[in-house]
């Protein structure tokens, strides 16, 4: 097999596996009669919904003068009018009205259409050439079934940063003592014992401190205050780049389904090789609080301060890695500690991906 050229720190430039599902954008981010402008692993690519709402993606690029599609409005409840010279598209991308001289419609008129799905309250879409599987959109189902009460905002924000950064981040949850102090962990949960397994193609690390002080976005969680719990966080990868966390508090030494705490999903799609769409959200599970206004609360206030998280702690740092690694003069090639399992073995997966669909796509 050929090795792909890294960039620094492993990274590949331009190079992701196509035949996949992303997300796009969350369910509610698409209103009808909209159209949303997205880049989706370095392509311009339009959203919008036909009058039936079902979701429509197309190249967000009229072949004719190459005007953004978005700034263009839906006619006729299925089209798209191209806003520079009114040329029409529906919804297979076909040209279907050339509203200038004879009408004649080339053949080259056509922009290209990306399969969607909506499916876990997100938009889906599939970027590559081959046929798409709608069986491997990632399973989070429960985001589907918990009351709505325990489920928090379907959020999203951009970092300027490849996305394997933001994987790396959160496959190697060690940084969290330092990083996240006083919101998702604190001294204590940094002497945390880390279990490592592959299961088929996906990646899951483990970690638990034992008989610590809860961290701060865990002590609402239980109906009255502890002083020592358990704190276990499990995560796991599945490709290209979805993620999904069972992380929570338990009473010492007790099983981690007796305890409280969320199922938080991190998705992440690349906008470029330098900058990523990162939606998120989470579940809570095993809820021990009673009443609405205190589980609205908790509701709230996990929001924030994920959200919190995410922006204002994980973003800076990841942003400025990405500024060191493009200033370098050299390849940077990073020293591995043990708590690097995680990236390590999900690259070598991700890249074998990569390099198996390059294969497949030359014939």
């Amino acid at each position: 097999m050929t090795e792909l050229a890294p960039e620094n720190n492993g990274m590949i430039s331009g190079a992701y596996l196509r035949n996949a599902w992303y997300v796009a954008a969350w369910c509610e981010e698409l209103a009808e009669g909209m159209l949303l402008a997205r880049e989706i692993l370095n392509q311009p690519i339009v959203l919008y919904r036909k009058a039936d709402l079902s979701v429509v993606a197309l190249l967000d690029r009229c072949p004719h003068r190459f005007a953004p599609l978005h700034m263009g409005k839906i006619v006729a409840g299925d089209r798209v009018q191209c806003p520079y010279h009114g040329l029409q598209f529906d919804d297979t991308g076909a040209c279907v009205l050339n509203p200038h001289g004879a009408r004649s419609i080339p053949p080259r008129a056509r922009v290209r259409r990306y399969a969607t799905v909506e499916k876990h309250g997100a938009i889906w879409i599939w970027p590559g050439d081959g046929t798409p599987d709608y069986a491997k959109v990632p399973d989070f189902g429960m985001l589907d079934n918990a009351p709505k009460i325990y489920g928090t905002k379907r959020d999203r924000i951009t970092i300027k940063a490849n996305y394997e950064l933001i994987v790396d981040n959160l496959l190697d949850l060690s940084h969290v003592p330092f990083l996240h102090a006083g919101v998702l962990g604190n001294d204590d949960t940094l002497r945390a014992e880390i279990t490592f397994r592959q299961d088929g193609d996906h990646i899951v690390v483990g970690r638990v401190a034992r008989n610590v002080p809860p961290p701060g976005l865990f002590t609402a969680l239980f109906p009255s205050p502890v002083e020592r719990v358990d704190q276990f966080s499990i995560i796991r990868w599945m490709a290209p780049s979805n993620l999904q966390l069972f992380t929570g508090v338990t009473m010492p030494g007790k099983p981690n389904d007796t305890g409280t705490g969320f199922h938080a999903i991190h998705l992440l799609t690349p906008e470029n090789d330098r900058s990523t769409h990162y939606f998120f959200t989470a579940v809570r599970f095993n809820v021990m609080t009673d009443g609405e206004a205190l589980n609205t609360q908790i509701q709230e206030h996990i929001a924030k301060m994920r959200r919190y998280a995410f922006l204002e702690q994980d973003a800076p740092m990841i942003e400025a890695q990405q500024r060191v690694l493009d200033s370098a003069r050299i390849p940077l090639i990073p020293v591995i500690l043990p708590v690097d399992v995680g990236p390590v073995r999900y690259k070598r997966i991700l890249r074998k991906m990569i390099e198996q669909e390059r294969l497949q796509s030359r014939g």
